[in-house]
């Protein structure tokens, strides 16, 4: 009888243990969601900045002179027995000098032209030629110095630039002169007038 009892005594109901499941089961739930909130408040270890080296290359620069392929036609005048002038523009002509110069440079720009040759018959000689630089405009630091050749049957200076320091630039139109003899035949006369700067 008292191990009848004792038996009833010890058998545990199941609800009780449905309720021991229940807990673990929901403390599991609450560890994982503490865990998920918890790494989701930790601070990031990745880095936020990424630095980025880069280069580029100047290389120096060099002084070069830029002039008109075609003039076109300087002017027109009537033969006359004594003859006279035609002038005309030649168009922009330009130094551009990116040498990175040291103070006191310089450079001299030269002019020749060959003689205004017709088709057929007598030319007009390059002594009869001259050359007017007229105004220059300047970029940059130079003292400019027109020489107005009055001639280009050589290589004659045209404008020579003192003084210079760091990067300069000289841009002018220049007028050609042309001395017409009296009693040239009339036709179109032709001439190549070159520029080159030192």
């Amino acid at each position: 009888m008292e191990q009848t009892e004792r038996r009833k005594a010890a058998r545990v109901h199941p609800s009780f243990c449905e309720g021991i499941t229940m807990r673990k089961r929901s403390l599991l739930v609450a560890l994982a969601a503490g865990v998920l909130t918890l790494g989701m408040t930790l601070p990031a270890s990745a880095d936020t900045t990424a630095p980025t080296t880069a280069t580029i290359t100047i290389t120096g620069g060099s002084l070069a002179i830029t002039a008109p392929v075609d003039a076109g036609n300087l002017g027109t005048r009537t033969n006359t027995v004594l003859g006279g002038t035609i002038s005309g523009s030649l168009g922009q002509v330009q130094v551009q000098d990116g040498r990175s110069a040291a103070a006191g440079s310089g450079w001299v720009v030269s002019v020749i032209s060959t003689a205004f040759t017709p088709p057929s018959g007598t030319a007009i000689a390059a002594s009869a030629v001259s050359y007017a630089v007229g105004t220059i405009t300047k970029v940059g630091t130079a003292t400019y110095t027109a020489n107005d050749p009055p001639n280009l049957t050589g290589v004659a200076p045209a404008i020579t630039a003192t003084g210079i320091t760091g990067d300069n630039s000289a841009t002018w139109n220049p007028t050609i002169n042309v001395v017409v003899p009296g009693g040239m035949a009339a036709n179109v006369y032709s001439a190549t007038i070159t520029h080159s700067v030192v």
